[in-house]
């Protein structure tokens, strides 16, 4: 009887211990799940979206839009939305003649990113390409930065007679090893990725934020208009749904665009920071400087990932120089301009 009772206590106090544990542990999720959906709120009304809104092909896209004249099209990288152009000056340098149109891309930012589609590079340019169309414009200038580059190469690559000139900002354009992947894609694991963005990855991701910010600016230090984005507009749970989900894309991605970049027919000014940490010039902007047929490549000695921010300048020189090496663009009119004239011209 003794002997049978000394073998049940133990059980019964790991039984509890346990049970004591899960119990902890929910509460810290709970908790967890309450702080950050309170700290997203917080952040979504202090900074409500600052731009207009498009729906196309069923998804709901924000994006920024200022100036006037030939189309010219921003498209941000990993992390960050579009208010990262603006913060950085480029937005306000571009608008004084160019109209920018600066997208959230799918996912980031206010714009929505449906679970029923794989937002390969491709993807994501076909519904700006359409966004866009549906905006007026007919031909563009396209920059991207960082995971932007592979958008705005996408888009060249499907719709050339659209893309009038690239230019490509810190990109990655070769798969290589990422030891970055494994870091950022927890989010994007179903079911497992859901529980953990809602709860315990935002808190992680804000906590690192700061050595995540030097790391893509350094060698440079982070410039304080950097800090006005609001990190837990960043690093809510959409957004780092979406984050996780590209850093899953980066590699297979890249492997699918780099076997056509012989073929691009559109003009390409690349630019990129010696000091890169996040993509390697080396392995990145110079290799693709010999493979695209007209190309223009600029290094920036001692700058970091964000090139557009350590000098906007000569990120607008870029710019203006495409524009000057392309022309003005065709007066085209898009399928919906045309549809429209021609109902006014019958009086419909």
């Amino acid at each position: 009887m003794i002997n049978a009772l000394t073998n049940i206590l133990p059980t019964t106090r790991a039984s509890n211990g346990w049970r004591n544990a899960v119990l902890v542990a929910g509460l810290g999720m709970a908790a967890s799940y309450l702080f950050v959906r309170a700290k997203t709120r917080q952040a979504e009304r202090e900074h409500p979206p600052q731009g207009k809104f498009v729906e196309v092909d069923g998804v709901r896209l924000h994006y920024l839009e200022r100036g006037r004249g030939p189309a010219l099209v921003l498209l941000h990288g990993n992390i960050v939305a579009s208010d990262d152009f603006d913060q950085s000056g480029v937005i306000d340098r571009a608008a004084e003649r160019y109209r920018v149109i600066a997208f959230d891309r799918p996912g980031y930012g206010y714009s929505e990113r449906p679970r029923t589609t794989l937002w390969t590079p491709q993807e994501q340019a076909r519904l700006l390409h359409h966004a866009l169309q549906e905006l007026g414009v007919d031909s563009a200038l396209v920059l991207g930065h960082s995971w932007g580059t592979m958008v705005a190469l996408a888009m060249a690559q499907d719709v050339p007679d659209f893309v009038r000139g690239l230019i490509l900002l810190s990109g990655y354009y070769y798969p290589s090893l990422r030891l970055d992947v494994p870091l950022m894609s927890p989010p994007a694991i179903p079911v497992l990725g859901d529980l953990l963005r809602y709860t315990v990855s935002p808190l992680v991701w804000r906590l690192r934020w700061p050595l995540m910010a030097k790391f893509m600016f350094s060698p440079q230090p982070v410039p304080e208009r950097f800090w006005r984005i609001p990190p837990w507009l960043m690093v809510n749970p959409r957004q780092l749904r979406a984050s996780a989900a590209e850093s899953l894309l980066m590699v297979p991605s890249a492997m699918v665009l780099s076997r056509h970049y012989a073929e691009l027919k559109v003009p390409a000014a690349i630019v990129a920071g010696t000091h890169d940490k996040m993509a390697s010039f080396k392995h990145n902007a110079e290799h693709l400087a010999e493979q695209v047929p007209e190309n223009e490549l600029t290094l920036e000695p001692g700058v970091g990932h964000m090139t557009h921010y350590a000098h906007p300048e000569k990120v607008m020189e870029a710019i203006d120089a495409m524009a000057a090496a392309v022309g003005e663009p065709p007066a085209i009119r898009s399928p919906r301009a045309e549809a429209l004239a021609r109902a006014s011209e019958s009086g419909v």
